[in-house]
């Protein structure tokens, strides 16, 4: 008789963990433009976690899990008197930054939203920070930086919702990475946590995009940045990690969940994705949208200048990108806030007949409108496909949209194309000024006019924002 044994030996890590470990822990980031983009989406970021306490379908999900907990030393959760544990704090950033989806995103193979990755960075560093070490707002913008970078690498030609993941499972893995240089774990245990992040429990699948599920999990990332602070502080304690745990036959996550393909790497990681990081500026619109709501704008304004309204269009004609095609042209009834700001249709529509899209144009009150629904039905999407090939160059990365509109009276508009939307860093220069009033909108319901001087002048002066201590930061944003 003979038998087969499998070695007990345990692997060197995968090449995948090793080199974002090293990354975390030895790249020294000299571009002044990424600090600078850094302190700009930190502002951003946070600014659309306050705008998303207005609405209370979020603002019910944060908080202790236990009603009046207060954890000494505890997280604070912008815009709230919350002060929680560093898990659950990572929860109630995460959860307020993602919520509107109108915080930063980049485009590629996989699309996402790097800033995602503050709510696990803030919350540990606010509570080492609480706890008496020295970090800085700097540390945030590194971590920020690096999680970006991370994030953004794996996703530029490795397409996880091809196989039905969502993209927060690069939250988890860029967060995990991140924090665990935060919590002081070195290379091998910083290798440890970031294996665990890829077979957490969390699951992978997801119904966010997909058609006809009625909804999105909108708390996806703060679940994520949770269990990404989770998983460092378990292989603080001993925890071990899966040296393997891509590249094992058959049980490793390539065979298990990516068809047992490696992923693939267009470039070293530097500080590449946040400087070209894109900013929702003018729109809480799903990126891919973003220029087809800037045109639809500029045709109000031009159905306006010759006396006409929506209600004279006849048909719509929008040329997109392939990204746009699969993931927000849906037909049919939209049933809640996350699917209609997941239509392009409906983001073309509400502009065309208001002339302006916010926050509140996704609100069921705002839907219930009889005339964006008729205006849905007479718009058609086509793939453009130049429009596909330059979303995907690294030199461009543009996400263009053209829309063309056709009258009753069989008068044809003037074809209105834009490739960058302001939020772009071909844009930068017209969309600073931009952002930062974005920014002071944000904090305005929040914090009286003595407390909103306090943050602005200290989020505008960025040798003494970046040498502030974390604690001092975030508690500018602590709501009495």
């Amino acid at each position: 008789m003979s038998g087969h044994a499998e070695s007990a030996v345990r692997p060197e890590p995968d090449q995948v963990l090793q080199d974002i470990a090293d990354y975390v822990h030895n790249y020294k980031i000299e571009s002044d433009l990424v600090w600078e983009t850094a302190r700009l989406c930190l502002i951003d970021t946070i600014g659309c976690g306050l705008e998303a306490l207005r609405f209370e379908a979020c603002a019910r999900l944060l908080g202790p899990v236990v009603e009046g907990t207060v954890v000494p030393n505890g997280t604070r959760v912008p815009g709230t008197n919350y002060q929680l544990d560093p898990i659950r704090g990572a929860f109630n950033i995460g959860t307020q930054i993602r919520w509107l989806d109108f915080n930063d995103c980049f485009l590629a193979a996989e699309w996402g939203h790097p800033s995602d990755n503050l709510g696990a960075i803030l919350a540990v560093a606010d509570h080492l920070a609480r706890k008496g070490e020295p970090l800085t707002v700097r540390d945030i913008l590194e971590g920020m930086i690096k999680a970006h970078e991370i994030q953004g690498g794996l996703a530029l030609l490795n397409s996880f919702n091809r196989v039905g993941l969502d993209h927060v499972v690069l939250v988890k893995v860029a967060s995990t990475a991140v924090v665990s240089k935060l919590l002081g774990l070195n290379r091998a245990q910083t290798i440890d946590a970031i294996s665990q992040a890829w077979v957490d429990g969390q699951s992978l699948r997801t119904y966010r995009h997909a058609p006809n599920t009625g909804s999105r999990k909108s708390w996806a990332a703060g679940d994520a940045c949770s269990r990404a602070v989770n998983l460092a502080l378990l292989v603080k304690k001993g925890e071990k990690g899966l040296p393997s745990v891509l590249t094992a036959k058959t049980w490793g996550f390539y065979d298990v969940l990516f068809k047992s393909k490696p992923f693939e790497f267009q470039m070293p990681y530097s500080s590449y994705i946040m400087e070209n990081v894109l900013f929702k500026i003018s729109y809480p619109a799903e990126f891919h949208a973003q220029t087809a709501v800037e045109a639809a704008h500029i045709l109000h304004n031009k159905l306006k200048a010759i006396g006409k309204t929506s209600d004279d269009i006849k048909s719509i004609r929008i040329r997109t990108q392939e990204a746009a095609m699969r993931i927000i042209n849906k037909r049919g009834p939209l049933d809640n806030f996350a699917d209609r700001d997941h239509d392009i249709n409906y983001m073309v529509a509400y502009p065309l007949i208001f002339g302006e899209l916010t926050s509140e144009s996704y609100t069921d009150a705002a839907a219930a409108d009889p005339r964006i629904d008729a205006l849905r039905a007479k718009i058609t999407c086509v793939e453009e496909k130049p429009y596909s090939v330059d979303y995907h160059d690294p030199s461009k990365r543009s996400i263009s949209n053209a829309l063309l509109v056709e009258l009753n009276d069989g008068t044809v508009l003037d074809e209105v194309e834009v490739e960058y939307p302001v939020g772009h860093k071909r844009r930068r220069a017209e969309g600073t000024p931009l952002l930062l009033q974005k920014f002071k909108n944000h904090i305005a319901p929040h914090f009286d006019q003595t407390q909103q001087s306090k943050i602005l002048e200290a989020v505008n002066d960025s040798p003494s924002l970046f040498k502030m201590p974390v604690d001092k930061f975030t508690d500018l944003f602590v709501k009495a």
